[in-house]
């Protein structure tokens, strides 16, 4: 019996990542910042080119904002994904298509409250 929960508490938590992880390739995918900062932490490190720094979720979220409005997607694509040995944390990394230009993507997360969440955005021409 405690192995069927432990198996359960495991599979919830992993169809909970992947919900996550989907939401956050459409977000990124649509050049949505309202919808991707619903995942950022409190605080979160953005690095966008060169210019990175540590935000709030609403200055974090406005410096995404005009990262997308200055650059307007056309795509987005993960190439890669890893989670963390103790599973407390994953990162993403993919290729987002804007103004004919490519850049490399990279999102770390962290668990809490039992979703991840996005603690570092980095976008890094290719």
């Amino acid at each position: 019996m405690k192995n069927l929960l432990f198996i359960l508490l495991i599979g919830s938590t992993v169809a909970m990542t992947d919900a996550n992880l989907s939401e956050i390739s459409k977000a990124l995918s649509n050049g949505n910042a309202d919808m991707l900062a619903q995942y950022f932490d409190d605080n979160v490190e953005i690095a966008i080119l060169d210019n990175e720094d540590q935000y709030s979720k609403a200055e974090a979220k406005r410096i995404v904002k005009d990262f997308f409005t200055q650059n307007k997607v056309s795509s987005y694509n993960q190439v890669h994904q890893g989670v963390s040995k103790g599973k407390d944390s994953q990162y993403t990394i993919g290729d987002l298509k804007a103004n004919g230009q490519t850049f490399r993507v990279y999102v770390y997360m962290k668990v809490s409250n039992g979703k991840y969440i996005i603690q570092e955005l980095r976008f890094d021409k290719e």
